[in-house]
């Protein structure tokens, strides 16, 4: 088995590595910032630490002293020096200085450490000379470990060099100390060599220093990047459903849009959950989005000459023009406050006081007439063109939605919604026509006021319902409509709102960005808003704890939600390389600092530093492996061994099992005790007490090394401390219980179990009992890496919490792009959707000229359209959409539109139309094999040229399969104990083809549309047509002869704008079968049944 190196994941916790993402993303100089605001707080909390330790020290030291006269000068000089450090200190929370002034930090921290290191030895020296008094350092580890963790000294090589300078100065001073105290005499070898075992504690020391820095830069850094990705993620979101809002808006009013929003998204959300179920046959579940709207006016306009143009303009003109036409429109309608329904064609229809009650609602959608045919006349003067428009109104009531499940469109229907249509048809060019109801809800106008039509007397629906009707000429103006030009369209571009949110998001990525860096919290302090107000005054990240506090407890850090932390807790930790060799240098130094004090080597002692060094120079070349292959192999692409891939799995599984790394965890806590086991039981506590004594009474120097040295105990417990808490990826809890642990181990040790020892051992201060000396170092030293680590939890859990915000947006953010991609495939075909987005950011027309294309228009009948008609239309049309999955993807048939009870779809509106069937979906075998069919008699005419014809017969079978879904509709439909007569729908079929013309007009509400004589024909075929029938023109019957399908001739019909045409009857049985073309029908037909078999 062989294998390639990953070292993606643990890259990312690279020091480095994040540097040149953060410098590369542009956030190296708001790092900058946020460290600044860090080490500010650093600095506080250092400030008041300090004071914490002074004050308890000399207190210690006042209550237990006898001769308090000696240790004055020692208080005197921690208080001063504490005044000393306030001071020097508070200059940096001047921020604007500091940041101008780099040097300040470097200045005031080496000041710092410098009056630190200067009382702590100056004030032994005093004792030493003036009281013969030999004192031991006692700021030394509380020195070295502040100087890593609190100082504000940037980056990591200029405090590592001052903790060096620290350790250098006090390795010395223990110099002059050894020859103080033994008189200069070196004649033991085994004294000089205990400096050794110093080095090597203050080296310790320095490691958990820089392992501290280390681990928290690249902690921060993590943070940042998270932290920017996150602001990216949430403006994407936020622009993502801004564009969602412009698309949905664009096919629906608002005030129903949220629901259609809300249901597509759950649609998603329960598609994700039941994988299994597409989610357009969820659709079906959908509730219908209808309201009634009772005091409302329709408009509908006509333009006329609209065939005549079909035939004599240019692709390109003829969609140029309708769009212009249509954007003058949609800005005249958004001007008079006008709601734009849709078009059909040349048909143009909206209401006035449908989205927002106006009581006006009649003279605004009159003088929208009147601007419409002022405008279309200056476009047909000005091109040339013999167009113009015929314009019916009328108000009342009516019902407005969405029906269907697939190309969701808002439209109106009820009663008054066709008299308006028919008010439009049987109107004239060139004038209003409108109903009594509209003219009387006019009581303010300066109209003349003409007779209605000839045509409208007579029309059928209008005498029904006792319309009478009159006429305003389009001479007729308002001082509203002279003042309203519209030379040129502008600002209802969907395309400019869409560039404008595009904008306005670049525009704020910067200081959005800025915003949410300077609202992260830096420290979980309970105390850090007094800090603020105090220290440097600083009020506009007031909120930045109390939010992050909002979901982490302020005691233990640990999340209130405990799935959350159970994620953190499972966490990978690809840091935990970094601790194993902390504790690897930790565990040396503790042998080399016993091996220093160790009167004979003992084969327990061998046993256990064999095993320790052993066991960790494994867990270390474990996982230290992996990073050394990347070292030597940094392109990647190397081929490892099995071994390696070996090592390389056990360190990935150590990494990614919290058991493992509590286990090795635990062990390392245990080994460390247990080196110092061996230590402590080679101490005879009643052998060295009696020796001890008979050397103060005999005045002769005791053996030192027949027991432990105390204060090596203390330094070693206090690496121990800092490896315990230091340790990666360890829940904090477990790691503050264990230290704590510890220091109840050395409290028991030194006060019970070796107290004599300790007693007798070097203190601090002149008549400072030894045992509190220890104490106080221990608690000091627990106290500051509590706070530390206190921090580093803070920042960890503040990272991850950012984290999982961050994957929620991502997960809102995908949410809200497929949500985009429905509406956006509910608005336009699939095809159109990536071509027209580029030409909308180039604010260009598209446009489309296809020479073959089937286009059906199927009408339901006898529907009243009230409620409950609308109701079984919305089931019918659900029906039709779902018979549409099965043709739209695999045979390329588009639903276009639905206006009324009109079902419009189309067939080869697409480039990728070919010979070949596409296998991406499952499709019903029975559509596949008429297809198929139909293909195979088609193969001897193509090669004649008459290419794509398939797809007439495929809009062919569409239309059959609806009816059958009609049949079966209704035949469930009559099982329900409802009334009968909603529940008998029929329906007529027309069918054309040939050439049409594809776009995309409008400029308020995009809509995709067809043009051309065969989109005229196939209206005029259903609106001709017969109940049950399937009608088509002499064009496409030829055509689906060739498919082997019969064709019956109805007779000579008359077309509207055409004249009188022969039709044809699609062949269909009493099943809804196609009938074919029969074998003794003609040699012609014979040569199609051999193709076919």
């Amino acid at each position: 088995m062989q294998c390639e190196l990953d070292y993606t994941n643990e890259r990312r916790w690279e020091g480095s590595y994040l540097k040149k993402k953060c410098m590369e993303i542009g956030v190296e100089d708001e790092y900058n910032l946020y460290q600044s605001r860090l080490r500010s707080y650093y600095t506080g909390v250092y400030i008041l630490l300090h004071w914490i330790v002074i004050l308890v020290h000399s207190l210690f030291l006042l209550a237990t002293c006898e001769e308090t006269h000696l240790i004055y000068i020692d208080i005197f000089a921690y208080v001063l020096g504490s005044v000393l450090i306030t001071a020097v200190m508070w200059i940096n929370f001047e921020e604007e200085l500091v940041i101008r002034r780099v040097c300040v930090m470097y200045v005031t921290s080496v000041i710092t450490v410098l009056i630190l290191v200067i009382i702590d030895i100056i004030t032994n020296m005093y004792h030493y000379h003036k009281h013969d008094w030999v004192t031991g350092s006692f700021y030394d580890t509380y020195i070295i470990l502040t100087t890593y963790m609190f100082l504000p000294i940037p980056h990591i090589l200029p405090p590592l060099a001052l903790g060096s300078t620290v350790s250098c100065l006090y390795v010395c001073y223990y110099f002059y100390y050894v020859a103080a105290l033994f008189r200069n005499d070196f004649s033991n070898a085994r004294n000089f060599n205990k400096m050794w075992a110093e080095v090597s504690h203050h080296i310790s020391l320095n490691m958990l220093g820089v392992f501290f820095r280390i681990s928290r830069e690249i902690v921060v850094r993590s943070s940042f990047l998270d932290r920017h990705q996150y602001v990216m993620e949430d403006i994407s979101l936020r622009n993502a459903r801004a564009q969602e809002k412009i698309f949905l808006h664009s096919i629906l009013p608002q005030q129903i849009a949220q629901p259609i929003q809300d249901d597509i998204r759950n649609r998603i959300a329960m598609a994700e959950k039941h994988r299994d179920v597409h989610i357009v046959s969820m659709a079906r579940d959908r509730l219908m989005s209808i309201q009634t709207h009772p005091d409302v006016s329709i408009l509908y306009a006509d333009i006329v000459n609209y065939t005549q143009l079909t035939t004599t303009l240019t692709v390109k003109h003829l969609v140029t023009l309708l769009h212009n036409l249509y954007a003058r429109f949609d800005k005249a309608a958004s001007h008079f406050t006008v709601q734009r329904i849709k078009f059909l064609g040349d048909c143009y229809y909206c209401v006035a006081g449908l989205t927002v009650p106006d009581p006006d609602h009649a003279k605004c959608c009159v003088d929208l007439g009147l601007c419409m045919i002022n405008q279309i006349q200056q476009v047909g003067i000005s091109q040339n063109l013999d167009i113009d428009i015929r314009v019916g109104v009328h108000s009342g009531s009516l019902f407005a939605g969405v029906l269907g499940a697939a190309k969701l469109q808002y439209d109106i229907w009820g009663t008054d919604v066709t008299i308006a249509n028919r008010l439009e048809a049987t109107g004239m060019a060139g004038h209003i026509h409108l109903s009594a109801r509209t003219l009387n809800s006019m009581t303010d106008h300066s109209y003349t006021i003409l007779p209605g039509t000839v045509a409208a007397t007579e029309d059928p629906y209008l005498m029904k319902y006792k319309i009478v009707t009159f006429l305003i000429a389009a001479t007729t103006t308002t001082d509203e409509i002279s003042e309203y030009e519209s030379d040129e369209v502008e600002t209802l571009s969907l395309s400019l709102q869409l560039s404008a949110k595009s904008h306005m998001s670049v525009g704020t990525y910067t200081v959005e960005l800025h915003n949410e860096f300077k609202q992260m919290p830096v420290g979980p302090m309970g105390f850090r808003s007094w800090l603020k107000r105090i220290c440097y005054s600083r009020k506009d990240d007031d909120n930045s704890t109390d939010h992050a506090f909002s979901s982490i407890r302020f005691y233990f850090l640990d999340f209130i939600d405990p799935r959350m932390e159970h994620a953190f807790l499972r966490q990978p930790d690809y840091m935990l390389k970094y601790s194993i060799l902390l504790a690897w240098i930790i565990c040396t130094s503790l042998i080399v600092i016993e091996l220093v004090y160790q009167r004979t080597i003992s084969n327990t002692y061998v046993f256990v530093s064999s095993g320790a060094m052993l066991s960790f120079t494994i867990l270390l070349f474990i996982t230290w492996y992996k990073k050394i292959c990347f070292w030597r192999y940094p392109e990647g692409g190397h081929t490892y061994s099995i071994i390696s891939c070996l090592i390389f799995r056990i360190a990935e599984n150590i990494q990614r099992s919290l058991i493992k790394r509590v286990a090795i965890y635990m062990f390392t806590v245990t080994t460390y005790f247990g080196i110092i086991s061996v230590m402590l039981m080679e101490c005879n506590v009643d052998e060295y007490q009696m020796l001890h004594i008979e050397s103060k009474i005999y005045l002769y120097e005791p053996e030192p090394n027949m027991c432990f040295q105390p204060w090596v105990l203390t330094n070693m417990i206090c690496l121990i401390m800092g490896m315990s808490l230091i340790f990666s990826r360890i829940p904090f809890v477990m790691k503050l219980m264990v230290t704590l642990l510890e220091v109840i181990i050395y409290m028991v040790l030194i006060f019970y179990q070796f107290n004599y020892i300790v007693h007798h051992s070097l203190s601090t201060n002149p008549y400072f009992l030894a045992e509190y000396s220890h104490c106080i170092l221990i608690l000091i030293t627990f106290l500051s890496l509590c706070l530390m680590e206190r921090q580093t939890e803070f920042n960890d859990k503040m990272n991850f919490k950012w984290r999982a915000e961050l994957k929620k947006k991502q997960k809102a953010g995908s949410l809200a792009d497929q949500s985009i991609s429905i509406l956006l495939h509910n608005i336009l075909p699939a095809h159109v959707v990536n071509i027209y987005l580029s030409s909308l950011a180039k604010h260009e027309l598209y446009y489309e000229d296809y020479s073959m294309v089937g286009v059906m228009f199927a009408t339901l009948m006898n529907f009243q359209l009230d409620l409950s008609s609308l109701r079984v239309l919305n089931e019918i049309i659900t029906e039709f959409d779902n018979v549409l999955s099965y043709y739209k993807d695999d045979y390329l048939v588009e639903k276009i539109k639905i206006v009324g009870c009109t079902y419009m779809a189309a067939c080869g509106l697409d480039i990728r139309l070919s010979s070949t069937i596409s296998g991406r979906r499952s499709t019903r075998s029975s559509i596949a094999q008429e297809v198929a069919r139909a293909r195979r008699t088609l193969q001897f005419y193509e090669q004649h040229g008459h290419k794509k014809e398939d797809v007439v017969f495929v809009i062919t079978a569409f239309a059959l399969d609806l009816i059958r879904s009609l049949y079966m509709c209704n035949s469930n439909y009559k099982n329900l104990p409802c009334d009968r007569e909603l529940f008998s729908a029929k329906m007529r079929v027309g069918i054309s083809s040939g050439e049409v013309m594809a776009g995309v007009v409008g400029a308020s509400q995009v809509h995709y549309d067809i043009w051309g004589n065969a989109v005229n024909m196939a209206s005029r075929m259903d609106s001709t047509g017969v109940v049950g029938h399937i009608q088509v023109t002499d064009e496409t019957a030829t055509i689906l002869r060739k498919c082997g399908i019969k064709c019956d001739f109805r007779g000579l019909t008359f077309v509207k704008g055409r004249g009188i045409l022969p039709t044809y009857f699609v062949g269909i049985d009493d099943h809804y079968n196609f009938q074919y073309i029969e074998e003794d029908e003609g040699s012609f037909q014979v040569n199609v049944h051999n193709l076919s078999d």
